[in-house]
């Protein structure tokens, strides 16, 4: 194997508080706060660079003004759909009521307020309507169940994050019909209308997985500006650098990594199921042979959603696994694939060896094989000598040192990366 770097262009610096502070005088939100205001504001579960600064600074701001903000899970059925999950899902980004200074609202409960255009149902939080004014902070990135004009970000969480284990299911119901970007536009069309949203941030990601752009929309342009913002976030994505490949190797997935554990739009694997063939079968790039996870982040406190769409994994990371909480959030997406549990064995070296003996027969000096953290962090990878070939003469990758030996510890499982 060989280290090879993805080159990328620099992550633009931001000195966030200052930036967002513009981004909220621009956006008029200060002349739409009296004095004491209570303002609900909505973070979701998504493992986000910055994402504790941020929410920091928007609270700084809100209270500047005069508002009395208090934190809000808005993150649909994650957490094992409790409040004390979801609370923990946040605590893991540095997130708590002593670190933010404002109190957590964590109740699951929610109201109906209006139905869409098929008569189903639109919920929103509780204690959010209690509220004067919502604030919605979130990722804006392609959906891994869909694709479209619309994609995972604000409109998203406003019928799903902030719509708890009901508005979840609820829009995922309707996605079954009606699909997923008219089900999420037409609900959250009944929450701007019907809940005083005082504004969205919105944060754009990079190849570096680092901040690359952070802005303030008020609540009436969200639906066109995010349009416009997912297809800056498209062309940010990081990708990986080949098109076929036989073997990928994750070290971890995770819900704070990807709604899927996994990003689809990475390992070209659909979340209603796949072809484990050797042979490209659909014009989804890239096509990938054989998918190995390795473990799962300590961040998705055992959610192992994505650990279906894997070939192979281990015993370790299948006793990580917290069946409440993946079977509590794949009934919720209905992306049912996602749950089931794969091949496993007790050490990497047997995963990877089992992997290499169904290629049919590739003798493994021939084996494209590719290892990589995790589906966000895409910009250092270990790649095995074929492509290597590949790589040499592109002027976006860089080989960094010699070929080694795959390194296993004593107990025969993988050396950090």
């Amino acid at each position: 194997m060989l280290e090879l770097r993805q080159a990328y262009p620099p992550s633009p610096r931001l000195e966030l508080a200052g930036h967002l502070k513009e981004e909220f005088a621009k956006a008029g939100v200060g002349s739409k706060i009296t004095p004491g205001m209570r303002i609900a504001v909505g973070v979701g579960s998504r493992g986000i660079t910055n994402l504790s600064e941020i929410v920091r600074a928007v609270l700084g701001i809100l209270q500047d003004a005069g508002a009395k903000p208090f934190l809000l899970p808005a993150m649909g059925s994650h957490g094992g759909a409790t409040p004390d999950g979801q609370q923990k899902v946040l605590e893991e980004f540095g997130i708590t009521p002593t670190a933010m200074g404002v109190p957590f609202e964590t109740s699951m409960e929610v109201e109906e307020i209006g139905r869409t255009p098929w008569g189903g149902p639109v919920v929103f939080s509780a204690p959010a309507l209690k509220a004067d004014g919502v604030v919605v902070i979130n990722r804006i990135k392609p959906h891994t169940d869909f694709s479209g004009d619309l994609g995972s970000g604000l409109q998203k969480m406003l019928a799903i994050g902030f719509g708890k284990h009901v508005g979840a299911i609820n829009t995922h119901a309707a996605a079954s019909r009606v699909g997923h970007e008219v089900a999420i536009r037409e609900a959250a069309k009944v929450i701007l209308g019907r809940v005083p949203v005082l504004c969205a941030v919105a944060i754009l990601e990079d190849q570096h997985h680092k901040t690359a752009k952070v802005r303030a929309i008020e609540a009436p342009d969200i639906p066109a500006q995010e349009a416009q913002l997912l297809v800056e976030a498209r062309s940010l994505m990081p990708r990986l650098p080949f098109d076929e490949m036989d073997l990928l190797i994750v070290n971890q997935i995770g819900k704070e990594i990807s709604g899927t554990g996994m990003d689809t739009n990475v390992i070209g694997r659909g979340v209603f199921g796949y072809i484990s063939s050797l042979q490209p079968v659909s014009a989804l790039k890239p096509h990938i042979s054989r998918i190995f996870v390795r473990d799962l982040s300590a961040a998705t406190h055992g959610n192992g959603i994505g650990i279906g769409l894997a070939d192979f994994t281990t015993t370790r990371a299948v006793k990580a696994l917290n069946l409440n909480y993946t079977y509590t959030n794949v009934l919720t997406s209905l992306g049912l694939a996602c749950a089931k549990i794969p091949m496993y064995f007790d050490t990497d070296r047997e995963a990877i060896a089992k992997a290499i003996d169904s290629l049919a027969g590739t003798s493994p000096e021939k084996v494209r094989i590719v290892r990589i953290t995790d589906t966000l962090n895409l910009n250092r990878l270990l790649i095995s000598e074929p492509l290597a070939e590949l790589a040499r003469g592109r002027a976006d990758l860089k080989i960094v040192g010699a070929a080694k030996e795959i390194e296993f510890d004593g107990a025969g499982n993988l050396l950090p990366f």
